[in-house]
């Protein structure tokens, strides 16, 4: 995604954490970072830091996993493009932004 971003300012993503259960400290750490509603958070724990428990009182990360379910998403990363389309798995960026040009493209002509 930072690489589209650096290509292609006109590009925009929403990211909803959907913690898979495997992981086993994905659900408490995923609430932390939407409760902080903090981006270090999130960069840190990718990169395997340490990030501190926060206890607050948000539904965003249920709803994320009940949306997932009902849209048949089971994994991360999980893309759904304008048109509605999802993609599974990673994407180079150049095909990325193909996808989403693409998409976008579709939507307006529908």
């Amino acid at each position: 995604m930072k690489k589209v971003i650096e290509k292609r300012i006109d590009i925009a993503f929403y990211l909803k954490l959907f913690p898979l259960r495997f992981h086993k400290d994905a659900y408490w750490k995923s609430k932390s970072v939407v409760c902080n509603r903090s981006v270090r958070m999130l960069e840190d724990n990718f990169e395997k830091r340490p990030i501190p428990k926060t206890e607050c009182n948000t539904k965003e990360i249920d709803e994320n996993i009940r949306f997932a379910e009902r849209h048949g998403i089971s994994g991360t990363p999980t893309m759904i493009l304008p048109d509605g389309s999802i993609y599974q798995g990673t994407i180079d960026s150049e095909k990325l932004i193909r996808l989403i040009d693409e998409s976008s493209n579709t939507k307006k002509t529908r």
